[in-house]
């Protein structure tokens, strides 16, 4: 890859380095400069740019990131489309993060264009959370790395898996003295429940006994046989030695005792024991509190199915200190990672507008067959093959002709009656109608059929807001085109809009958020409002 000034009769296919603003031109760091791009800089009297070049043998930071995520991927993940050189991992379902660390150093070591960054090892995560970003650092990376980076993710075990949490049944042994109270009893046993059940386990059983040796080997030799895949023992007073009532009544029940004690504060008297085949967890007394401790380590690893042995346990210690103390208070996370929480996917819903009257055509574009289905039909299944949910199709113009070619969609159908008053409304209509929690929208239309799923997924990709890209644009060729995604920050302004328009202007007003998207093809300007254009649309076909 060649990097400096390049001469602008020379830049036509480079990368700008920088952010350009000259004129009424404004083009963001990464723009690949087309044909027109070159022109238009030349008519402003621009005449070099500080730009990369890349080499044959150079593979684009979009597509080398791509082809790295899809290798690091094991099961429960999923990725992004990529955009900046940056594709992010996210889990697909609630459970710990395992990975192969040694592997994923010597990966980072391939060239130092080429990083993975991950959350710690066994992390617990929650879907749609990110739990590793490939990122390719700007703006090209030789083959030759690629291929070595690639050949070493593919080795083996996946180099990055969500262990999914299994419905674990669990039973719960509670110890008395003279003085216990059943309140604290009752107390524990509620909290247990809890930490199960958001782990999709559930507390099957749960007894009550002195706290004497034979008396809890009793009732631990009561629950052998009876289904339950973990054991938790929380005693009356604290394990204090292996020899201690707790894990002396396990040994005489039949068990064996594992380990004592572990590197982790609160936690540290935690014990690991085995009956047969069940693991057996004697607590630690800050397992009576939900607050989260050395014991939920252990079980969220236990019940997604990771064993937890000796050496894991030792191996808890770096990372380990969870306690809040005034002199270093540490947010909590809900996810249990005693770290402040990682970053998710962004909830992106679609707008489909489908209300128009299609005045141009002289038929209801909408339902006419294109590549063998509905024209409103293709589109909408595109937008649902796309990250993008909850999707939105608002109606109007021959509502019920509409609803029927989208049967068996998993939609929500909104109905505008307003549509003959333009645009604004349909786009309020969909506004209106989307959940409270979503991060922003696609706004898409009903006579766009070319827009791939993947081009979908780009715009989503693209979408940071604290990084300046609240609005995405996806362009062709140097045009901006549809769909446009908007954070919903601008849902209130774009509510204020009236009329047959829609909401075009606010790109304007809001450059500094915008970010244009390149997208591969040209579906993105293509909406078909004539015979001429649909009959083009269907030769193509």
């Amino acid at each position: 890859m060649r990097f400096g000034p390049i001469p602008l009769e020379h830049a036509q296919g480079a990368i700008l380095a920088h952010s350009l603003r000259t004129g009424a031109l404004t083009f963001r760091k990464g723009r690949k400069l087309a044909a027109a791009d070159v022109a238009a800089l030349a008519a402003e009297g621009i005449a070099e740019v500080t730009a990369a070049l890349l080499d044959p043998d150079d593979v684009g930071e979009d597509e080398a990131a791509t082809r790295l995520a899809a290798d690091l991927l094991g099961p429960g993940l999923r990725a992004s489309a990529a955009f900046t050189g940056r594709v992010n991992l996210f889990a697909e379902r609630p459970g710990v993060l395992v990975l192969d660390r040694e592997r994923l150093d010597r990966f980072n070591r391939i060239d130092e264009a080429i990083t993975v960054a991950t959350l710690p090892p066994f992390a617990a995560v929650e879907p749609r959370q990110m739990v590793a970003t490939v990122k390719i650092i700007p703006f090209a990376v030789p083959n030759g790395a690629v291929e070595r980076a690639a050949a070493l993710a593919r080795g083996g075990e996946p180099a990055l898996r969500i262990a999914g949490y299994r419905p674990v049944r669990a039973a719960l042994v509670q110890t008395r003295l003279a003085g216990t109270k059943e309140s604290v009893l009752d107390r524990t046993v509620a909290v247990t429940r809890d930490r199960l059940q958001a782990l999709g386990g559930t507390l099957e059983a749960e007894r009550r006994c002195r706290h004497d040796e034979a008396a809890l080997a009793a009732e631990i030799g009561s629950l052998r046989g009876t289904g339950v895949e973990i054991l938790l023992i929380a005693g009356a007073s604290a394990i204090t030695d292996r020899q201690d009532v707790l894990p002396a009544a396990i040994e005489r029940a039949g068990g064996r005792v594992d380990h004592f004690g572990m590197p982790v504060d609160p936690g540290n008297l935690l014990l690991l024991a085995h009956l047969g085949e069940v693991p057996v967890l004697g607590l630690p007394g800050c397992a009576r509190s939900p607050k989260l401790n050395g014991f939920d380590w252990v079980l969220q690893r236990l019940a997604a199915g990771v064993p937890v042995g000796r050496d894991e346990v030792m191996a808890m210690g770096v990372g380990g200190l969870l306690a809040e103390i005034p002199s270093r208070p540490l947010p909590r996370a809900s996810g249990g990672l005693g770290l402040v929480e990682a970053p998710r996917a962004p909830r992106i819903a679609a707008i489909v507008l489908a209300a128009g009257q299609s005045r141009r055509m002289g038929t209801n574009k909408l339902v006419e067959e294109v590549g063998g289905m509905p024209m409103v039909a293709r589109v909408v299944d595109a937008v649902l093959a796309s990250a993008a949910a909850p999707v939105v199709v608002v109606t109007g113009h021959q509502q019920q002709a509409v609803a029927a070619a989208l049967a068996g969609r998993p939609v929500t159908l909104v109905h505008n009656p307003a549509h003959g008053e333009g645009l604004s409304t349909s786009l309020k209509a969909g506004i209106v109608a989307l959940p409270d929690d979503v991060d922003g929208a696609l706004v898409c239309l009903g006579d766009m059929p070319g827009v791939a799923p993947s081009a979908l997924d780009r715009l989503i990709a693209a979408y940071a807001p604290a990084e300046g890209r609240a609005i995405c644009v996806p362009t062709f060729g140097g045009k901006r085109g549809n769909p446009v995604l908007w954070d919903r920050r601008f849902f209130a302004e774009m509510m204020e809009i009236a009329g047959d328009v829609g909401a075009r202007h606010l790109v304007g007003a809001h450059a500094d958020q915008v970010a244009e998207v390149e997208i591969g093809d040209d579906g993105v300007l293509v909406d078909v409002d004539t015979p001429e254009a649909l009959a083009a649309l269907r030769a193509g076909n």
